[in-house]
């Protein structure tokens, strides 16, 4: 019998320890309990301020917003008086050879002394421009000069401080990072979209011309007519790019807007205020991709690079070593996987600059220094 009591105190002891360990490991509080659907909220509301790699997952983008608004002008560009007529979307960001180019877009504050950054076509054949500031403050403004093989122009106001957007670095944008949109797209001003960086180094053929540089971002942020020029920024509100055009069938946003990097940007700017028009080294070759076909054919075992297609008679290129056939890997030890990539690169450096290419000639690995020439 005592055996018996003394297995059910033990059995009540343990019983009790028991339930306090798990009161412990599981405290109640307030004597509420929770739905498992509610906490899987919670767990997913907390995962969408997790960070991912160096920039969070920002789905609050007003510290942004506020840094780059006050630097997105809307421009005004008027001929004879009257404003520049665009039939459609498509003539405002591509053009129409058959008529003059202008009407309403987008610029943002280069320096605090006013000159400020904007598209080619938004200004090209313009007689007079106007310029409205975000506190709606209006100036008359000047073509500083333009670069039609970039899209790129810069235009002065007389003022002074002016706020001016902080640069961030277009290399260093990664695939999959948030981005805004600023600009005054259908003359609706200070509009802010965001999305990603769908892609880098995208060259669409919208700048006609063998010289033309196309290395664009792309993005999903919806742009629209009085966008270009503006301001493509990081979730952090710094400078990425100048959004310039749309893929579209209709004249609107259908998903896809590219923008100017700003690190070819910036160099073309500086020269432009320096000595009124962008000052182009050329490495004087004709260039093709790299694919796997075309790396079959001369031998090689790696399928990204530029191949030399053909050396100009004369040129910097051809000057330096440089021979048909070698494929061009690297500029100034920067990877170039495409052909824009190049263009962009090079495009940054100044006539008489000099770039070291890295060159797969027949499987065999050289450096070889280019001093730039005029094209």
């Amino acid at each position: 019998m005592k055996n018996i009591i003394t297995l059910v105190v033990a059995g009540i002891i343990g019983g009790l320890v028991t339930l306090g360990g798990v009161y412990l490991l599981n405290p109640i509080s307030n004597n509420t309990t929770t739905h498992p659907t509610e906490n899987y909220a919670k767990t997913v509301a907390n995962n969408l301020n997790v960070k991912a790699g160096s920039v969070a997952a920002p789905f609050d983008f007003t510290q942004a917003a506020e840094l780059s608004m006050p630097s997105v002008v809307h421009i005004t560009a008027t001929q004879g008086g009257s404003e520049s007529e665009t039939d459609d979307a498509f003539d405002f960001f591509f053009g129409n050879p058959g008529k003059p180019q202008g009407g309403t877009g987008s610029g943002v504050i280069y320096s605090s002394d006013g000159y400020i950054v904007t598209n080619n076509h938004v200004v090209e054949g313009a007689t007079n421009l106007e310029v409205t500031l975000f506190d709606n403050r209006t100036f008359a403004a000047k073509i500083i000069g333009t670069d039609t093989q970039t899209d790129l122009a810069v235009i002065k106001i007389e003022s002074n401080g002016l706020p001016v957007l902080k640069k961030g670095d277009s290399d260093r944008a990664r695939v999959g990072e948030w981005v805004l949109a600023v600009g005054n797209p259908f003359d609706l001003t200070s509009t802010v979209t965001a999305g990603i960086i769908s892609a880098k180094g995208r060259d669409i053929d919208i700048i006609k011309g063998n010289t033309a540089i196309e290395s664009f971002i792309q993005t999903d942020a919806a742009v629209n007519p009085g966008n270009s020029g503006g301001a493509l920024v990081d979730a952090q509100g710094r400078l990425i790019g100048i959004n310039t055009a749309i893929a579209t069938r209709s004249g609107s946003y259908q998903g896809y807007s590219f923008a100017i990097p700003v690190n070819i940007m910036e160099k073309i700017a500086e020269d432009i205020i320096e000595f009124g028009s962008y000052q182009r080294g050329f490495l004087g070759i004709n260039i093709a991709d790299l694919n796997n076909d075309y790396a079959d054919e001369l031998g090689l075992r790696i399928t990204q690079g530029v191949v030399v297609v053909q050396t100009v008679e004369g040129g910097a290129a051809q000057y330096a070593g440089v021979l048909p056939n070698d494929v061009i890997t690297k500029v100034n030890g920067s990877s170039v996987k495409s052909a824009p990539e190049l263009q962009e690169l090079v495009g940054r450096k100044r006539l008489g600059d000099t770039v070291t290419l890295t060159i797969n000639r027949s499987g065999t690995i050289k450096q070889i220094p280019v001093k730039l020439k005029k094209g």
